[in-house]
């Protein structure tokens, strides 16, 4: 079994429980302090993201680019160097960033958010900085080694220490008002990353091979080549992270703004984008822990096959990873799509924000593809490409939702539909940057067939819930889930969307097939 396919497995056992985690987390946090409360949470989450960005300074993918490359001719010096020089980077940058969200806090919440309950949640944001700064580190080396199991554990980890801490913090600051919970939500995530770098740092001085304290101010010193060679795909990926964490960044104040224009109240305009990026987002995002497996073991593969001049195994690794995605996304929005409404009321006990879903889901297949196809673009060196695209899309996403938002026609439902008009946009322009710089046969074959199976599939899953509508709701949810799961699979293997190759190389699956289904 290849080491892609082994550290995608991995990644995708450890992300489908970090995103029932993380769901789980998400259902506290809503039970707990309710619509308006998720929406002071969310309205700081993306500063959050955005100083994650600015600490990682793209990194994580450089590292894993460069260590690939150098284990792959055995060069232990340089990923050593390769090491030392980016925690001195991200160290310095903790440094700096630490002190500026701590000051810059209060003019955040109360200026641009235009909502001051926001700032106990951005306060509470400040000592992540560092923890992330070595922990992407250690994450990207890991990867570099395409050993995925320390960083899956790590994210494992994270979110169990976060959910056992979630609902007694919120609990805790509850009774002091609600921006009190939602910063506890948020002091809860950061000791579960606490918790995920001791176990990354226990992890790396368990299995490496070298001292890092050794010599650690002469490598710094002299490594300027090393630093060259991880600005070279480091700042385009900062860039393309950087674009998007800006506009997350700014997304709740133009939102906050353009429904102010359209004369809706503050608290209404926080409950809405609280409904839309609190319950609907989340539940639409759940499968993209797919993608982000494939993505995370993408970088790593094609860029040892491009060091080794396997040009075959490029564009086998990539039509791999986007017809993984195409068939797991769009089982996920047939799904999603079918028991929108079931599926928040029994998660968040309420069906609020089910209309985003429906008008969302049928598109968001668009960005279930984007993470595979920027992950080939940064392998190929093609990473500036991709944060152009990022700006692009951008620009366009935030340009929509002001122009919508603030009319009162649209009000929230602009902001939908400018966060489809951004990831769709974005993904096109990725597929048209690998194409024109890399050529590759596509199979049109594939997305015609999976689109057709969606729709019967789909069809199948509204009859049942018709024919169903005397069972209990959880009963119906898990039974149409399975029996579309089966009939999509089924009609997948028909087809060979789903080929012999993929199931044997599934370790317990691929040995009980080679001994029985394919003899």
């Amino acid at each position: 079994m290849s080491k892609f396919i082994q550290g995608t497995i991995i990644l995708l056992a450890a992300g489908l429980v970090t995103r029932v985690l993380g769901f789980i987390n998400r259902i506290v946090i809503a039970r707990f302090i309710g619509a308006e409360g998720v929406g002071l949470y969310m309205m700081a989450f993306p500063t959050f993201i955005l100083v994650v960005t600015i600490t990682q300074f793209g990194l994580p993918v450089a590292i894993s680019k460069n260590v690939a490359e150098a284990d792959a001719k055995g060069d232990t010096a340089k990923t050593k160097k390769i090491l030392i020089v980016s925690l001195a980077i991200t160290l310095a940058l903790s440094l700096l960033f630490t002190p500026a969200l701590l000051l810059l806090a209060p003019y955040l919440s109360q200026h641009l958010l235009t909502d001051s309950r926001t700032l106990f949640p951005l306060l509470a944001i400040a000592p992540v900085v560092p923890i992330i700064a070595v922990s992407s580190v250690l994450r990207g080396y890991f990867q570099g080694k395409q050993n995925m199991k320390p960083a899956a554990y790590s994210q494992l980890l994270e979110q169990v220490v976060r959910i056992t801490l979630i609902a007694a913090l919120t609990k805790a600051f509850l009774p002091y008002g609600i921006e009190y919970a939602a910063a506890g939500a948020m002091l809860a995530a950061v000791i579960g990353e606490l918790a995920s770098l001791i176990y990354l740092l226990t992890m790396f001085k368990l299995k490496k091979k070298f001292r890092v304290r050794k010599q650690f101010f002469k490598y710094v010193h002299e490594g300027k080549s090393t630093f060259k060679q991880l600005m070279e795909v480091a700042l385009p990926t900062t860039g393309s992270r950087m674009i998007g964490s800006i506009a997350w960044f700014f997304e709740p104040i133009v939102v906050a703004h353009s429904l102010a224009l359209a004369g809706v109240a503050t608290a209404v305009a926080t409950q809405g984008y609280g409904a839309l990026t609190g319950f609907a987002m989340p539940m639409l995002m759940l499968p993209s822990f797919i993608t982000i497996a494939l993505s995370t073991s993408l970088v790593p593969a094609i860029s040892e096959a491009k060091s080794n001049n396997q040009f075959n195994l490029i564009e086998y690794r990539i039509h791999q990873a986007l017809r993984f995605s195409l068939i797991t996304g769009g089982l996920a929005v047939v799904v999603i799509f079918v028991l929108s409404e079931q599926l928040m009321t029994a998660m968040y006990g309420s069906s609020t924000g089910t209309e985003f879903i429906k008008m969302m889901a049928p598109l968001f297949l668009f960005y279930y593809f984007q993470s595979p196809l920027q992950a080939a673009l940064q392998a190929l060196d093609l990473a500036r490409a991709a944060m152009i695209n990022s700006l692009i899309g951008a620009v366009v996403k935030i340009s929509v939702i002001f122009l919508l938002a603030s009319q009162p026609a649209f009000g929230i439902t602009g902001v939908a539909i400018g966060l489809i008009v951004g990831f769709v946009l974005v993904t096109l322009l990725h597929f048209a940057t690998l194409l024109k710089a890399y050529s590759f046969t596509i199979h049109i074959r594939e997305y015609v067939l999976t689109v057709l199976i969606m729709f019967g599939t789909g069809m199948l899953g509204y009859w049942l819930l018709e024919y169903l509508d005397n069972v209990s709701m959880v009963a119906s949810i898990f039974i149409i889930t399975a029996i579309i799961s089966v009939c999509y699979i089924i009609l997948l293997l028909l087809t060979r969307l789903i080929r012999k190759n993929d199931l044997l190389s599934i370790p317990w699956i691929g040995k009980t097939l080679s001994k029985f289904a394919f003899k």
